[in-house]
C-alpha cells in the first residue's frame, strides 16, 4: 500500500492528521512545506523561524492561515484544535503536541539544539542539515535511542538517495567499488560569498549556501554522510573528483589497476561533468553468467557496471522521511558507522585572533578524510569551527588541527562533539538526553 493510502488509512483510524513542525522557513523549508501538504492525513501544525514573517509566509503559501499564539499554552491549544502557528523561538518546541519535527535551517548549531529538545520531548526528528550529522551523528543516534523517538537525515539529498542504491547493490550481492554523486557546480576551492554574490542573487540563493556548494564543502559533507551510513571508506583525503559522464562512470571509477581512479574497493567519491544532479554506484561482478546477463541488459561491457539515478529532489522528497518514520517506524539515514570525517582547509592566509566564519564563508572550506587519518593527525571538524579563534597564523591551504584554534566552548555542537569523542573511551560518561536538554534550557 502506498504512503498516500496509508496516511489516509491512519487518518480514518485515528481521526487526527499527522502533526508536523518545521524549523527553518528558508528555501528548503518552504519547498518541504509545499510538498508535504499535498498528501492526505497530514498537517503542518507549526513553523518556527527567527524571522516571524518567514514562518507566516511558509504557512500562507501552503494555504494555511496561522493562528495567533501569544505564548506556548496558546500555541498548544491552537494545534490541538486543528490549527497551525507561526513561532520564532525553538525554546517552545518541546512543549508542542507534534509527531515529527523537520529541521531545515542549514545551521549546525541550531540543528543540534532542535534535535536535542525534540528528542527529549519524545518527538521524532528529521533533519536536512547534514553538516550537523557528520559532526555529531553518532551522539545524536545514541540520544534518539535513549528517547525512544526516531532521528534521521531526510530523503531527497544525495547521501540518502545514494545509500538506497548501495543497499540495492548489496542486496543483489554485487561488489560495491565506489558510490557517489555528480557535483552541480564547477569546483572553486577559494570561492567566497563576495565572489559569488551576483550568481547567488541570480539563483535567489543565500551566498554562503552557494559558496559551500562551489568550494566543495557540501560535496565533502554529503559523501562523508554517505560513508558513515553505509560503512564505505574514503577514496583519499579530499577524494579524487574526476570529470566523468554517465556512460563512462564505470570506467572512471574502476580500480586503478583496471584503468580507473580508485585505489581500493568500497569507497565514496564524486565527479564533475554531466552526471549531476544524479547519484551513482559502480559495481563489479566476477560471475561469468551474471556478467553476461548484465551485458545483455545493456548495462555495459563489464565487469564494472554503473547504477545511476539521474536526479535528487532535495526538499521535495524530504516528506518521504516523515512517512517512513511514522508509518514504518524507521529512519531514512543515520550514522551507523564512522568511517569519514570532514575537516577544514584555509582558503587564504589566516591570522592569529581572527574568528572563523564557518561553512560557506571566506576563511575555510571542507575536506573529507578517512576517520582514522583524521584522528591520527589531530584535525578539527569543520562543523565546530564557527566562532573559533585562530591561536596563530596559518598559511593558505593549511588543514586545521585542534592545536590551531580555540573553540567556542559555549557552543552546543562543540560540547556535543567533545562528548562524542569521549564516548570512544568511556560511553558511560556521556550525559543522558535529559541532562543535555536541561543544560540548554537554562
Amino acid at each position: 500500500m502506498s504512503y498516500r493510502d496509508r496516511l489516509q488509512q491512519r487518518l480514518d483510524e485515528t481521526g487526527r492528521p499527522l502533526r508536523v513542525g518545521l524549523v527553518g522557513a528558508g528555501q528548503m523549508g518552504r519547498g518541504f512545506a509545499a510538498q508535504l501538504l499535498r498528501m492526505p492525513g497530514i498537517t503542518l501544525s507549526a513553523v518556527l523561524d527567527v524571522q516571524h514573517q518567514r514562518a507566516v509566509e511558509a504557512l500562507t503559501q501552503a494555504g494555511i492561515t496561522p493562528n495567533d499564539a501569544a505564548d506556548t499554552a496558546a500555541a498548544v491549544a491552537a494545534i490541538e484544535a486543528g490549527g497551525s502557528v507561526a513561532l520564532t523561538g525553538v525554546d517552545e518546541l518541546a512543549g508542542l503536541p507534534l509527531d515529527v519535527v523537520v529541521e531545515a535551517t542549514g545551521v549546525p548549531e541550531v540543528a543540534v539544539a532542535v534535535a536535542v529538545r525534540a528528542l527529549a520531548a519524545g518527538i521524532n526528528v528529521a533533519t536536512l542539515t547534514v553538516e550537523a550529522d557528520v559532526t555529531v551523528g553518532r551522539y545524536l543516534a545514541l540520544l534518539a535511542e535513549q528517547s525512544g523517538a526516531i532521528y534521521s537525515i531526510c530523503r531527497g539529498d544525495e547521501p540518502v538517495e545514494t545509500k538506497i542504491l548501495v543497499d540495492y547493490a548489496r542486496d543483489l550481492n554485487f561488489e560495491v567499488i565506489c558510490a557517489g554523486k555528480g557535483k552541480n557546480n564547477p569546483l572553486d576551492p577559494y570561492a567566497t560569498p563576495e565572489t559569488l554574490a551576483e550568481r547567488a542573487a541570480q539563483k535567489q540563493m543565500n551566498p554562503k549556501m552557494l559558496t559551500s556548494f562551489v568550494d566543495g564543502s557540501k560535496a565533502m559533507i554529503e559523501m562523508a554522510s554517505l560513508a558513515n551510513t553505509t560503512g564505505l571508506g574514503v577514496s583519499k583525503r579530499g577524494m579524487h573528483g574526476p570529470a566523468s559522464t554517465v556512460p563512462t562512470l564505470h570506467e572512471t571509477f574502476a580500480l586503478a589497476e583496471d584503468g580507473g581512479v580508485i585505489e581500493k574497493a568500497g569507497v565514496v567519491d564524486y565527479c564533475t561533468g554531466p552526471v549531476a544532479p544524479g547519484v551513482f554506484v559502480v559495481i563489479r561482478t566476477d560471475d561469468p553468467y551474471v556478467h553476461h546477463e548484465m551485458t545483455y541488459l545493456q548495462m555495459g561491457d563489464g565487469p564494472y557496471f554503473a547504477l545511476y539515478r539521474p536526479y535528487h529532489l532535495a526538499s521535495i522528497e524530504a516528506p518521504l522521511t516523515v512517512y517512513e518514520m511514522v508509518l514504518d517506524q524507521r529512519p531514512s539515514l543515520t550514522s551507523e558507522h564512522w568511517t569519514a570525517e570532514v575537516g577544514a582547509q584555509a582558503k587564504r592566509p589566516l591570522r592569529a585572533g581572527e574568528r572563523i566564519d564557518g561553512i560557506g564563508g571566506t576563511m575555510v572550506r571542507g575536506l573529507i578524510d578517512p576517520a582514522e587519518d583524521f584522528a591520527r593527525d589531530g584535525l578539527v571538524p569543520l562543523g565546530v569551527l564557527a566562532g573559533a579563534t585562530l591561536k596563530h597564523d596559518v598559511p593558505v591551504d593549511h588543514t586545521l588541527t585542534y592545536d590551531d584554534v580555540e573553540l567556542d566552548e559555549s557552543s552546543l555542537i562543540v560540547r556535543m562533539r567533545g562528548i562524542q569523542e569521549s564516548m570512544e573511551k568511556d560511553p558511560s560518561q556521556a550525559p543522558s538526553l535529559a541532562e543535555l536538554a536541561a543544560s540548554i534550557s537554562r
